[in-house]
């Protein structure tokens, strides 16, 4: 704490008191505690800096009271001269021996000789604003509002069984047994759905198939594509292009390399004979150094790449080993995985590539000139309509929702542009993501809605048709669970039993309906019951309950929340207390003198 303070005195240094005009001195009282002004604005001015270090960006001062960066500089500070007035009541401070050994201590005050340097001290202090009794008096505040809160939260421990309760929640163990039946596993076949049955179904459960709000957007786009056609590319802009390319068209022929280099000409030539006899291979070569296969391959490579050991290399066959060859590194072994022979394009055969790339470009600049007249139109009072109608915009329209993404609106700055859009907006330019242009039009906006009945009839089919099938498979499953006992399984019952062992509450089991788990969890040993999934059921089987293991990550998860449960009651302790004394000191602030404060900042 007190380097910190140290350092702080420092860190403001320049920044002073700001530079207030008149005779104020003081923001208001708490209790017996003045407010002083030039506390607050060095705090404020100190939380901007902070802010403004992390972002990398100046933070202006309206931007601050925006995010409420100096009501919660404020709230601190009045809080801590709540403080200060209850530890003056109580009597609580430090003596002077212990305020001077602290201040000997911080090292912002220490000269070249690590010893106290009294002119440094108070010239760090002028800097920073203050005066010696002033930055006293804060040290000997800070010192007393620590001890205060020390006698709050000291000692404090919440019940270990609060720590333990939440262990064993989370360490707990099921092991079960279960089954699935599905539309398959009926008896006997569901009811015959009807044309009546759907249009009831629906009406009792339209809110099952409802559309989502809606956008009906009217949008003019101008793609490079549509362009193209009033594009022409000279042919000497292609050959440049080819000739710049030359390295792309024309490739020598290239070898797949790996190489192990060795120390020596002696080492290199034992690896060889080694190979040569047939006593190892190059595998074997490079795992014996420690490496892998992929430390030593080079990949593809021409000859000029392998210097002097180009035209032994290229003279392998694949998986020949060839060497000692020299190499930039030493004497080394090479060996050839692959031969990919020279490729060469000619000019005619990459002309016509060449020249739908380079014509796409001069499609995306001509889009670009574009952009700012069609936006001029725009403002001039012309409609998406007319500009389709005399340029080579395409008109569309779209019912966009959040979901939507067919179309203009698989251009995620078009989806973006389209959550914004609010009805009176004007049409303007906006720039997509692949160059292309376009503007849009909010028609209007169709709240969630009910599907109608003839666009919503397949849905309607099947989800009436699980909810019977569900329906009775519960039924058929409920007389299975009567008959399971200790005597009767799963298996002597005719079902497929799945047993899990050991799952815990975050488990999750393929086929198994919402919520399975927790389910699982509230049931007791020995019993079976029935869970209703989509359009299938589950039989469950509780079989085990295993208590969270006392093994090392649980004790140390223990300790862990234990730790965590102390300080955050500690916390909650102190924040009570102090604001029992904020209420007690009865803060009054003037807000004149805020604002006198507040427009010394930029």
């Amino acid at each position: 704490m007190w380097i910190l303070m140290g350092l702080l005195i420092l860190g403001l240094g320049g920044f002073g008191a700001v530079n207030l005009s008149g005779n104020i001195r003081s923001l208001g009282t708490v209790g017996s505690k003045a407010i002083p002004v030039d506390t607050y604005a060095r705090q404020l001015q100190n939380e901007i800096r902070a802010i403004e270090q992390q972002t990398g960006q100046p933070l202006p001062f309206a931007r601050a009271q925006e995010i409420g960066l100096d009501r919660a500089v404020l709230q601190r500070l009045v809080r801590n001269r709540a403080l200060d007035h209850e530890t003056d009541l109580l009597g609580l401070s430090i003596g002077d021996t212990s305020l001077r050994e602290e201040i000997l201590q911080i090292g912002a005050f220490q000269g070249v000789n690590g010893e106290f340097d009294r002119e440094g001290y108070r010239f760090a202090l002028q800097q920073g604003g203050l005066t010696e009794a002033e930055f006293e008096t804060s040290l000997r505040e800070e010192a007393a509002r620590t001890l205060l809160q020390g006698a709050i939260v000291g000692g404090v421990r919440m019940p270990p069984a609060y720590a333990e309760t939440l262990v064993n929640y989370v360490g707990e163990q099921r092991s079960f047994t279960w089954t699935r039946l599905a539309a398959e596993d009926l008896a006997s076949p569901i009811s015959t759905v009807t044309d009546a049955d759907l249009r009831s179904f629906y009406d009792a459960n339209t809110d099952r198939f409802m559309l989502p709000a809606t956008k009906m957007i009217t949008y003019a786009l101008l793609t490079p594509d549509a362009l193209l056609g009033e594009v022409d590319v000279p042919l000497e802009e292609i050959r440049a292009e080819y000739d710049a390319r030359s390295n792309d068209y024309s490739q020598p022929e290239r070898r797949l390399v790996e190489r192990l280099v060795f120390a020596d000409e002696e080492a290199a030539n034992q690896a060889a004979a080694a190979l040569e006899v047939g006593g190892t291979t190059f595998r074997a070569l490079v795992e014996d150094r420690g490496l892998t296969l992929a430390d030593v391959d080079l990949g593809d490579v021409d000859r000029l790449e392998l210097d002097a050991a180009g035209e032994a290399v290229f003279a392998a066959e694949v998986g020949e080993v060839k060497g000692p060859l020299p190499s930039s590194l030493g004497p080394a072994l090479f060996r050839v995985n692959g031969i990919l022979p020279a490729q060469n394009t000619t000019f005619e055969e990459a002309s016509a590539e060449l020249r739908d790339e380079l014509a796409l470009t001069r499609a995306l600049r001509a889009v670009e000139v574009r952009a700012q007249d069609l936006d001029d139109q725009l403002a001039g009072g012309a409609t998406l309509e007319q500009l389709a109608t005399e340029t080579k915009m395409e008109l569309g329209t779209i019912a966009w929702d959040p979901e939507t993404s067919e179309g203009i609106a698989a251009y995620g700055d078009f989806r973006q542009a389209a959550a914004a859009l609010k009805p009176g907006d004007f049409p303007k330019i906006e720039q997509l993501e692949d160059g292309s242009i376009y503007a849009m039009r909010l028609d209007e906006e169709l709240p969630e809605r009910p599907m109608p009945f003839e666009e919503a009839a397949e849905a309607v089919r099947a989800a009436l048709e699980a909810e019977r099938t569900v329906a009775a498979l519960t039924t058929q499953a409920a007389t299975l669970v009567a008959s399971l006992d200790e005597e009767t399984t799963f298996e002597t019952a005719g079902l497929t039993a799945f047993v899990e062992t050991d799952q815990t509450r975050s488990a999750f089991i393929n086929d198994t309906p919402q919520g399975f788990m927790a389910q699982v969890f509230d049931m007791q040993v020995g019993g079976v019951t029935v869970l209703p999934g989509e359009d299938d059921v589950v039989i469950v089987r509780l079989d085990a309950i295993t208590p969270a293991s006392a093994d090392a990550d649980s004790t140390a998860l223990l300790s862990q929340l234990g730790a965590q449960m102390n300080q955050t009651l500690a916390q909650d302790l102190f924040n009570i207390y102090a604001d029992d004394v904020l209420r007690r000191a009865g803060p009054q602030v003037d807000q004149r003198a805020l604002q006198a404060v507040h427009v010394n900042f930029p």
